[in-house]
């Protein structure tokens, strides 16, 4: 089992996060992953860095724990040939330590540059393509691609990793499971849902799978659960209505009734090691191994020492069900 930290870029600004990832690493977990956005979910967030200086940054300051983009969009906002270069560089300064994590995105993030937002199904033909171009770029030499939604013209990538990074595709339905399985190495997840797991591993895939667990550390319950209805409400929507809203007014819209409740029901909460070990089994169930912590409760300090004296050992112990 390899535990991981969500560094969640729409809520701090970029020097945080970067110091979060420093932080991270001395408390021991395995790798962290960070959000690539242009907006951020809702307004009280108030931050959305770019990506991709952020990770450089990280690269230089920290030695040992593993670095992903959870997730990045390469079909519309960024051409895969800008992701391809950029994930290139950020392997080579973090001497192999990255992965390169790719979704079909959300219109909050890909609508700004003015190119209309395509349903499902052709994002999913879009994200295809996308890897399909990223991994051209990646084998050396020129490249020209002419797909039936992306293009690529005598292009190369010249400063290359000696081994080109893991991608791993993020999925919130079968098809995208069996889309991992084909083209990616691994599957990216936010739910604990063994069928997902199950898709990819009868696909084929035999690579890490990977799964955001919500957690709300306070040192009371109703304040975790107020921090977490604060920054995470947006999930209550699901991947449905978080994949079509175009801003973060929408999603203010969305949100208005959910209640702590809700946040309960989904959230590991509070002080109580065992509740957030609860959760945190549902993924191990699931058959995911690669397990990144959220932490929606108001002190990401105070969080890095919970995990140290109270979560490290019992995870490291868990294993993967199958």
């Amino acid at each position: 089992m390899k535990v991981g930290y969500k560094l969640f870029a729409e809520g701090y600004g970029p020097r945080e996060i970067v110091d979060q990832a420093i932080r991270a690493e001395q408390a021991g977990f395995d790798f962290v992953e960070v959000s690539d956005h242009f907006h951020p979910w809702l307004f009280d967030h108030g931050h959305a860095g770019f990506v991709w200086s952020m990770l450089a940054a990280m690269a230089e300051r920290t030695d040992t724990v593993g670095l992903a983009t959870g997730v990045t969009c390469p079909i519309l906002r960024v051409h895969p040939a800008i992701v391809a270069q950029a994930a290139a560089t950020t392997a080579i300064l973090s001497d192999g330590r990255f992965s390169l994590g790719l979704g079909s995105g959300e219109r909050l993030n890909e609508h700004v540059v003015g190119q209309g937002w395509p349903n499902v199904a052709t994002r999913h033909e879009m994200l295809r393509e996308a890897i399909e171009i990223i991994r051209l770029l990646w084998s050396g030499g020129y490249h020209s691609y002419r797909g039936r939604h992306l293009a690529l013209e005598d292009a190369r990538v010249f400063d290359l990793p000696d081994e080109p990074p893991p991608i791993l595709v993020a999925a919130g339905g079968p098809r995208a499971a069996a889309l991992a399985a084909e083209l990616g190495d691994g599957l990216f997840c936010t739910e604990p849902e063994r069928e997902l797991t199950r898709v990819y591993e009868d696909g084929g895939g035999t690579g890490p799978r990977y799964a955001e667990v919500p957690l709300a550390w306070a040192d009371s319950e109703q304040g975790a659960l107020e921090s977490a209805r604060a920054m995470f409400r947006f999930g209550a929507t699901g991947w449905k209505v978080q994949a079509e809203l175009p801003n973060p007014v929408n999603f203010e819209a969305a949100t208005a009734f959910v209640g702590e409740e809700e946040m309960a029901d989904t959230f590991g909460h509070g002080p109580d090691p065992d509740r957030h070990l609860e959760v945190v089994s549902r993924f191990a169930d699931a058959g995911f191994d690669h397990l990144c912590l959220i932490n929606a409760g108001p002190d990401p300090q105070g969080f890095f020492t919970f995990f140290e004296t109270e979560l490290a050992e019992p995870l490291r112990r868990m294993g993967v069900r199958t």
